[in-house]
Order: C-alpha cells, then structure tokens, then sequence
C-alpha cells in the first residue's frame, strides 16, 4: 500500500511519514510505503485517481480532489490545529501577533495552503487588494524538481525573493535560526483570529473506495498512526532517529526540537465540533457551498482507534 504527503522534510505531516519509517504501519499488518506529491492538490488527485491509498494532508483540502465530500474521508487527526506559521523578514522588526506587519508585502505560500492566510487575513480586517498584500506561489517552487515548501520558502526568504511565507514549522525554524526570518503568527498557539485554529488540521485521508473494499486496512493505519504519536509522545529522539532517514543533515538534527513542540496536540480524535468549524471555513472560501454532515467528512466506524 502507498501514503503520500504533500511535504516531506517538515513537521506538519511527520507522524504518517515516522509511521513508516518507525515500522508501526508494518506491526499493524500493512506493507506501506511513503511518497512525496507536491502539492496537496495534487496529492489528493492522485489518491482519487487510484495512484495511492491513503494521504497524510490537510483535512480542509479535500473537497478539491472530492467536490462536496463525496468520495473520501477523514481516518483521523495527525495533529489537531491549523499548523502553519507567517514568517515575515527579520529586518522588518515585526512583533508577534501583529498580523497588520503584512500590509504591503509578497508573502509565498503553497495552493490551497494559502486559503488559511487568506481568511485569516479577512477576519482580521486585512484586504488583500486594498492592503497590498501579494500571496503567490514561492519562486521556484514549481520547477519541476521535488519541492519540500517549506524550506523552498525559507530558501527564498532569504535570496529576498519574498517577504514572508505562511508554510510549516521546519521552514519556520530553519528561517529563524538562520536569522532572516521572525514568527509573526503561530495559530495553533493562539495567534490569529478565534476560530482560525480549526480552519483545518494534519489527516489521515482515505477514500470510501478503500473503506468499502478494505476496512481492515483503514483500522491499521490508524491504530499505527495513534501508535507512532504515542511513541512520538514518550521518546522525542525517535523524531530524530526519523529524520537521519528521511532528511538531510541539517534538517535531520533539527526535527526532534520542532515536534516536540508538537506534542501537546497530537491527538488522533476529530471532533464534531472542529468538523462544523472547518466546514464554516471551506464554505467562505469556497471549497464547498453547502453544509456537510459529520459522518460524511469522518468515518466515524473507525472512531474507537483513535485511542
């Protein structure tokens, strides 16, 4: 069986990735191998058109791939909360928390990524036109190369490229250690408008082609998600054991310090409540028109797993 996650050198997607490498995939009975599809959108096609069987993604994006949540559904949460940061140029002197620092500059962030921005944006009084704000793909983030986004973003913040990025909490952390970059917001941790933390979460993502045929396996694959958080939970340095595998050096030696910040929020559960905000969410940038039910976003048979 196949996973792909739309960004692999990174923390937002890591636990389906140490899943993997950490062998809980293949202790639940299930020979899963990983691969990078860059970006979401494109990695919930490929899902939908039989390419892989499951994707580790944003919980938001899929109605891009299955219009209306027909199709596919959420196994369960790899981490609970909007998981991306804005980083704007050090030399700026932007402040925590002080989201109007935007106003005037070229911020990169990744299709269908950029959508928590944007709303973000809107409910915190920021119009994009009017402002002068200017999200865009980050440069050379469509070369046709493998891309990992977040440190292309930080890449790019620091050739001057952009001004900022909205991406993920390695390209968040590679950008501030090398000093080109500050955190202005961090929603998962309070930052941004209420509400904004559950525009979307990190998921596991199947489709009910693979429910119907192969329940058994979706059972697996989340029993090995809950237990890769678990074993993520009581050994951080396994985060690292990962990264040697996975990342390059740098990279490598970094990841364990970025989930451990990540800790307090893995949680496989998915809530009614976070499924009735995230729908809100997708209806206002128009992901889906009307309201979903939550049994058609979640496949609540599988809901006993996630503990």
């Amino acid at each position: 069986m196949k996973i792909a996650i739309p960004d692999l050198i990174s923390n937002s997607y890591f636990p389906a990735a140490a899943a993997v490498e950490l062998g809980m995939f293949k202790e639940e009975g299930l020979d899963m191998s990983l691969e990078l599809i860059f970006p979401v959108d494109k990695t919930l096609e490929v899902m939908r058109d039989g390419g892989i069987d499951f994707v580790g993604g944003s919980a938001h994006s899929t109605p891009h791939a299955f219009p209306g949540w027909r199709g596919a559904k959420l196994l369960a949460s790899l981490a609970q909360g909007m998981y991306w940061f804005l980083i704007l140029r050090t030399d700026l002197g932007a402040k925590k928390g002080d989201v109007a620092a935007i106003k005037g500059l070229r911020i990169g962030a990744a299709p269908l990524v950029e959508l928590g921005l944007k709303q973000l944006l809107k409910e915190s009084g920021i119009d994009e036109v009017r402002d002068g704000v200017r999200i865009a793909p980050v440069p050379g983030a469509f070369s046709g190369k493998v891309v990992n986004f977040g440190l292309t973003a930080a890449k790019a913040l620091e050739e001057g490229t952009i001004d900022g990025f909205w991406a993920n909490g390695m390209g968040a952390e590679v950008a501030v250690r090398r000093g080109v970059g500050t955190v202005v917001l961090d929603v998962r941790r309070g930052d941004g408008p209420t509400g904004a933390f559950d525009y979307t979460m990190p998921a596991l993502i199947t489709s009910d082609r693979l429910i119907e045929s192969d329940p058994g396996a979706c059972a697996a694959a989340i029993r090995a998600i809950v237990k890769t958080q678990k074993a993520l939970k009581g050994d951080v340095s396994l985060a690292t054991e990962v990264g040697r595998k996975l990342f390059p050096a740098q990279e490598a030696e970094i990841i364990a310090d970025v989930v451990e910040r990540d800790l307090p929020y893995y949680d496989a559960s998915i809530s009614a409540d976070f499924v009735a905000a995230m729908i809100q969410f997708q209806k206002d940038v128009g992901l889906v028109t009307e309201t979903v039910a939550y049994e058609q976003v979640v496949a609540t048979q599988f809901s006993e797993y996630w503990t």
